[in-house]
């Protein structure tokens, strides 16, 4: 099964050693001639439209093959997902998810010199914006969404422009802040694994995001089968291992990324012998056995 991120991370600017970075200098100087982005805002809008008309198409019934042609890495596991549960939702959510969507208020992001860019836009309905990303899987073929990162109650947060138009990437593996983007991911994690007393402890725990993942943890044995089973929480193996970060205009970094992560409910062994556990109606879609232990995997995009 999946689970959808409701937030990008931002990652402050201060701190983390290394030159420091001048976005009013760089917005100046533009990123220099030889530096160009991996398409033009026009052709950016032409994918992002095909994007919606072959995903209003597909999600009419649920043809994970068509949407597989325009959609990629964790976003396309959270569909193919929501598709083959699709069956145990509400007639409600159900007529919601297949009713047809289009993206309004669009601002691109192209970085220079990337193979990918990144979107702001507000989907039809909502009143929260997302920050979309779109790549060519595997560095060929086709555009693809990425990730659609649906921002709840938010805004995405400034992100620069040089004199030129285009965005600066961030090299994921530099730290900026406490953080380097490639590191956010497992620090997520973590508050579901420890509720953050080891890498997460380098997050913010202050927003809504981690408060709900550190309530998850603090509540995993809270249910009228605590006394029974167990539940817990690891990092697990995403679908696409692609952090996508820019520059802000505060220095700082916003990053798209992967997460994933296991949830374990397990018998506790004095009754192993004696009880199962019946899976869920959802659960049961994937495997309606029932066992000593159901393990659900959820792949997000933070």
């Amino acid at each position: 099964m999946a689970v959808l991120g409701v937030t990008v991370f931002a990652l402050a600017g201060c701190g983390g050693g290394g030159a420091a970075w001048n976005p009013m200098a760089e917005a100046g100087t533009g990123h220099g001639a030889a530096l160009k982005g991996a398409v033009t805002r026009a052709e950016a809008a032409k994918i992002v439209d095909n994007y919606v008309a072959v995903n209003n198409e597909a999600n009419a019934t649920r043809n994970a093959n068509l949407l597989a042609t325009v959609e990629g890495g964790q976003l396309n596991a959270q569909s193919t997902a929501d598709y083959r549960t699709f069956a145990t939702w509400t007639k409600t959510d159900q007529d919601a998810y297949a009713k047809p969507f289009s993206y309004t208020d669009r601002t691109y992001y192209i970085p220079a010199g990337e193979g990918w860019f990144a979107v702001e836009a507000r989907a039809s309905g909502s009143k929260d914006p997302a920050l979309l990303v779109f790549d060519r899987e595997g560095g060929a073929g086709g555009w693809k969404a990425m990730a659609a990162v649906y921002m709840d109650g938010a805004s995405v947060p400034a992100i620069a422009v040089g004199a030129d138009g285009l965005a600066t990437a961030v090299d994921p593996s530099k730290r900026v802040g406490a953080l380097a983007p490639d590191e956010v991911s497992a620090a997520y994690e973590d508050l579901f694994a420890t509720g953050g007393t080891t890498t997460g402890r380098s997050l913010s725990l202050t927003n809504s995001v981690a408060k709900d993942a550190i309530k998850i943890y603090q509540e995993r044995d809270s249910g009228t089968d605590s006394a029974y089973a167990t539940k817990s929480y690891a990092a697990a193996k995403v679908v696409r291992d692609t952090v996508y970060a820019l520059r802000l205009k505060d220095g700082g970094a916003v990053a798209v990324l992967p997460t994933a992560h296991t949830s374990t409910y397990a018998l506790k062994p004095q009754y192993e012998p004696s009880f199962q556990i019946t899976p869920t109606e959802e659960e049961g879609v994937f495997d309606p056995a029932k066992r000593g232990a159901v393990v659900d995997t959820f792949q997000g995009v933070g």
